[in-house]
């Protein structure tokens, strides 16, 4: 049977890189080190530098996904805003569009 992927969270993700710089250290070192492979530590390190803040997103996730779920949030936010006004202009329609008593 085949091996069973790990999955490494954000802080773990984070301070490993950090250990890249920090420590004086060889990746492949700091990979040894840490039991994982070094192509994959190069791969957080780059990801990091492209991305910053926003590098590892969470499990299942990659990066484009994030944005995509930003702009999910943005449009799921001016749907509510436009179901408010629209609520709105029909109530000041019905009121506007009554009969002087």
């Amino acid at each position: 049977m085949g091996e069973s992927r790990r999955h490494y969270d954000e802080e773990f993700k984070r301070n490993a890189v950090k250990l890249t710089y920090n420590s004086g250290k060889a990746i492949s070192q700091v990979a040894q080190d840490l039991g994982i492979d070094s192509n994959m530590l190069s791969r957080w390190r780059k990801e990091q530098a492209s991305y910053g803040d926003r590098a590892f997103p969470g499990l299942g996730k990659r990066m484009h996904g994030t944005d995509l779920e930003e702009e999910k949030r943005r449009l799921k936010k001016e749907l509510v805003d436009i179901r408010e006004e629209r609520d709105i202009l029909k109530k000041a329609m019905a009121i506007f569009s009554r009969t002087p008593k």
